[in-house]
């Protein structure tokens, strides 16, 4: 078989190749398309997640340029493709042996320039490329830009705030996700509420768990519903209803 050129241009291709006007319509109705909705306008073509993942796999040489034409594209699983191949590119980058510290800062202004330019626009987007490079890349640096993204009144940028703190959390540290939870207990919308208690109880089950209780024992009152039933989820019956009846 040869070898297809990686451009933006083929990586689409290939994405068309395996599209279903079936799962379209299923996927658009899934991430609330419809007027009004936070994916309002969003196009999909109608390609599962495990086969953009096969394919962006066959494009891990896809040059900046061309990663950037898909994250323009107005088709959902084009975007997604270019972030799941600049997370393969940023990961080889953070390897030892492939160490490219020059090459990792273009990677996060490239990125950080989509999410400002409205480009990673929904919950599984964000999801896949926060943690794997804003995360990583704020491991060893100052964490001011997270902050920055998480006063910006876009959705997105402040659900990548908070993700990106997931890679923190596994590496043990749940001091960012507090800080960035308390400037945004008041932000009662939906994919707001589930990022923020999502990552608090990942803080209970990857770091401490006494960590959890303690900032519930401050917050659970300021908490919305959705945030406290995410962040609750893993404690014990008696305790989850204890905070949950705050």
């Amino acid at each position: 078989m040869t070898e297809l050129t990686p451009t933006a241009t083929n990586v689409q291709a290939a994405l068309r190749a395996v599209a279903s006007p079936a799962d379209a319509i299923h996927l658009q109705r899934f991430f609330k398309t419809g007027p009004g909705e936070y994916g309002e306008g969003d196009v999909f073509i109608g390609v599962r997640v495990p086969a953009t993942r096969g394919i962006a796999k066959g494009f891990a040489a896809l040059p900046l340029d061309e990663i950037d034409a898909l994250l323009d594209s107005a088709v959902h699983e084009d975007r997604l493709a270019g972030l799941v191949i600049l997370n393969a590119r940023f990961a080889k980058a953070s390897k030892p042996n492939t160490f490219d510290d020059a090459a990792r800062a273009e990677m996060v202004d490239r990125y950080l320039a989509a999410v400002r330019r409205g480009r990673v626009n929904n919950w599984d987007l964000v999801d896949v490329s926060a943690e794997n490079i804003i995360g990583p890349w704020l491991l060893d640096k100052p964490r001011d830009l997270l902050f920055e993204l998480a006063r910006a009144d876009s959705l997105w940028e402040r659900r990548v705030a908070l993700l990106s703190t997931f890679a923190f959390i596994k590496s043990g540290d749940a001091t960012t996700t507090f800080e960035l939870s308390e400037l945004l207990l008041d932000d009662r919308r939906d994919l707001i509420q589930k990022a923020l208690g999502w990552m608090l109880r990942e803080v209970g089950k990857r770091v401490d768990q006494r960590l959890l209780t303690g900032f519930l024992d401050k917050h659970a009152a300021d908490l919305g519903r959705t945030a406290l039933s995410y962040a609750t989820e893993h404690l014990a019956p008696e305790l989850r209803a204890y905070y949950r009846a705050q």
